[in-house]
């Protein structure tokens, strides 16, 4: 064999034998390197999983701590479910930054906010429910903004408790006025909480429900680290305290009779039908009410029920303005004479030239109207629209109000068989100055006339039902609660319901109440617990606004170095 075909022979046996050779290397290098890269590109996969998991977290918690909340306030009893949705909440923003804390409070407040005030969609749609709950939640995104920054401060509860009421102060305040609904105070009528409202009004009610909620998530972190012996006793104070403000604050809460009984009555005379057309029958509201009186009258003649010293009407039980109207004055005329003793009654009155006015009428059987008593709360975008061509543009309901309300300027306390009693319409009931003033002003008792026709069968009623069981609390009186449609109360000045009527059903309720006179310290010194509140919020700010900037300061210097 030649040289050359010995070498081409060679060099095709090593090259079979180096691809083989290399096939076979090739092939169980591959397959090694092959699954550990699946098993990477696995990892790869579930690592954005994990994370998208773990960043909606906190999201999730803070929606579901609004849905806790929202099922805390009435209709349902379950008040204590307060400290806990707040104690989620605490989770969800301690150590936050800012921006986080503003968008999980958002997300907080629509999960409260968006079932707690479906009903103001009644009959209107979706866009004022979902404008107004956007509105508010942004706000509530603002107080947990703060309460994110001053969770890194020593006793943090305290300072994002005090945050929590600057937010309710916020939105009690602007924008239009206002919108005090949701007041961790509203929820609490059945709570162990509830004296605190006799000793600071509704901000220390509900400071003492955050504090304890906030301090709650504090217990949980802290209480197992034997190390940290300050933190879990600051934690377990902040649970503690408002438990035991409340104890001590019990003996402000009486319903005894300082100043003698009196019997009331109040009268629901049911409306033809629910929503916003029931004012097309206004006759017929008035009718009923004026009947529902005189029924009322005959039951005394057979002895049925013991004769009131006075009598209140809802709002707008007479939308029909009895001084221009002679027909409605007859009607109220005749209605007041046959039960014989004085009536406050609900009217709208409409005068020549300027806004409309929703008043009570004190009515009295000899003399006919002797006094009036102008609502001085307006509902924003329900009895004024603000921005009419703006809010046009989302719907065509703001033309249902023709003419604007007006406000009043002075409390309304009627004389009525030698009582003070205090008038707060509807509304009003959930802003208090409107309800101090009038108890201030002299009265014995409070009554909260209020149409909730307009909201059908709505947890609404039920709401602000709450806040007057509160309000009767917090300044020691009676309050009596008239509804055109339901549910009408008479409450104790221990917050306690002592008769109330069903929805939508022409009733009237006489009970023997009793007077007092007495001021609560919350009636005394009236905001004084809300503006210390502010003071500390204020101090917590700027102590992390502080350490904050000692920090920069810190880092700028060690670059620096």
């Amino acid at each position: 064999m030649s040289s050359s075909a010995t070498r081409a022979a060679g060099n095709e046996a090593g090259n079979d034998a180096g691809n083989d050779a290399g096939n076979d290397a090739g092939n169980d290098a591959g397959n090694e390197p092959r699954g550990q890269a699946e098993a990477e590109d696995g990892v790869r996969t579930q690592a954005p999983v994990r994370r998208w998991a773990a960043r909606s977290v906190r999201p999730v918690l803070a929606v579901l701590s609004g849905v806790l909340l929202y099922l805390s306030f009435p209709p349902r009893p379950l008040w204590w479910l307060a400290p806990f949705a707040l104690a989620l909440l605490g989770w969800c923003l301690y150590g936050r930054r800012a921006r986080a804390g503003f968008g999980l409070g958002v997300l907080h407040g629509l999960g409260f906010l968006l079932p707690l005030l479906v009903w103001t969609g009644e009959g209107v749609g979706p866009v004022p429910w979902l404008a107004l709950v956007t509105l508010e939640s942004l706000l509530i995104g603002l107080t947990t903004l703060g309460i994110a920054l001053v969770s890194r401060l020593p006793g943090w509860p305290l300072w994002g408790a005090a945050v929590w009421i600057a937010g309710e102060a916020l939105r009690a305040r602007a924008p239009f006025g206002g919108f005090s609904w949701g007041k961790l105070a509203f929820g609490q009528p059945d709570g162990v909480f509830l004296p605190l409202a006799a000793v600071g009004g509704t901000p220390l009610l509900s400071f003492a429900v955050a504090l304890c909620g906030f301090g709650l998530y504090e217990v949980l972190i802290v209480g197992a680290d034997t190390r940290r012996a300050t933190a879990a006793l600051l934690a377990a104070t902040a649970v503690a305290a408002p438990l035991a403000g409340a104890l001590a604050a019990a003996p402000l809460v009486s319903d005894a009779a300082e100043d003698g009984t009196v019997v009331a009555a109040v009268i629901q005379g049911n409306v033809p039908r629910a929503g916003f057309d029931f004012n097309a029958q206004r006759r017929q509201v008035l009718d009923n009410h004026a009947n529902r009186t005189i029924q009322l009258a005959q039951d005394i003649k057979l002895g049925k029920v013991a004769k009131p010293d006075f009598v209140v009407w809802p709002e707008n039980s007479s939308d029909i303005d009895p001084y221009t109207e002679p027909d409605a004055y007859g009607v109220i005329d005749n209605a007041v004479k046959t039960i014989g003793v004085p009536v406050a009654i609900g009217s709208v009155l409409a005068p020549e030239t300027g806004p409309l006015r929703n008043t009570m009428i004190l009515w009295d059987p000899v003399k006919g109207p002797v006094d009036t008593y102008d609502k001085r709360k307006i509902q924003p975008f329900g009895e004024r629209i603000p921005m009419r061509s703006f809010v046009r543009l989302f719907s065509s309901d703001v033309d249902r109000v023709r003419r604007d309300f007006g406000p009043g300027k002075e409390p309304g306390v009627f004389d009525m068989a030698g009582s003070g009693v205090g008038m707060v319409t509807c509304y009003e009931a959930a802003f208090d100055d409107a309800v101090r003033s009038t108890v201030q002003a002299g009265a014995q008792v409070i009554a909260v006339p209020s149409n909730n026709a307009t909201f059908g069968r709505t947890e609404m009623t039920y709401q602000q039902l709450a806040m007057d069981r509160v309000r009767a609390v917090e300044h020691s009186r009676t309050v009596l609660v008239p509804v055109t449609s339901g549910v009408s109360a008479v409450i104790r000045p221990d917050g306690e319901i002592v008769q109330q009527t069903k929805m939508f059903t022409a009733d009237a309720l006489v009970a023997e109440i009793p007077l007092r006179s007495a001021r609560t310290p919350a009636t005394r010194f009236g905001p004084l617990a809300e503006y210390v509140l502010l003071a500390v919020a204020l101090g917590g700010l700027g102590w992390s606004f502080a350490r904050r900037s000692a920090r920069s300061a810190r880092s700028s210097q060690g670059v620096g170095a």
